[in-house]
């Protein structure tokens, strides 16, 4: 298969996989819905591809570590801005974390990791929906 084929293809699966987990969140009624975690995972997919493929020293050297060093740092940034302190409740958490997740799984999926990618997106939906029932937050706010 072309790389461009390739590439093309990631990205596309890239959105999927970020609207399926955004879909959760906003079903639960959260700001940070499917745009945004198909954007995050679509942007990490995109870094990664660009990591790898995009830049070489003159002896054809590629480190695509120092691209997605950055990632990790500006969704922790991105994820901070969804937790919001409302006296001694926080809320935004499972948002944050959703985010950063997406970003890793895009970068999975820009490194060529399908599988990772895909079984990290699986996990990951169980966690945010599955384990929701479970929350004792939710069985609190539910008295």
């Amino acid at each position: 298969m072309p790389l461009e084929l390739e590439i093309i293809l990631r990205l596309i699966l890239a959105i999927v996989i970020g609207v399926i987990l955004g879909v959760e969140r906003e079903y639960v009624g959260k700001p940070a819905g499917m745009r945004t975690y198909a954007l995050v995972t679509l942007g990490a997919t995109v870094f990664t591809v660009i990591s790898e493929h995009g830049f070489s020293d003159s002896a054809g050297i590629v480190d695509p570590s120092r691209i997605a060093a950055q990632i990790v740092t500006g969704i922790g940034f991105l994820g901070a801005g969804v937790i919001i302190f409302r006296g001694v409740k926080v809320e935004g958490l499972t948002t944050a974390s959703g985010l950063w997740v997406s970003a890793a799984i895009g970068m999975a999926i820009g490194a060529g990791m399908y599988t990772v990618g895909i079984s990290a997106a699986i996990l990951a939906f169980i966690v945010m929906v599955v384990m929701r029932k479970f929350s004792i937050g939710n069985r609190i706010n539910a008295k």
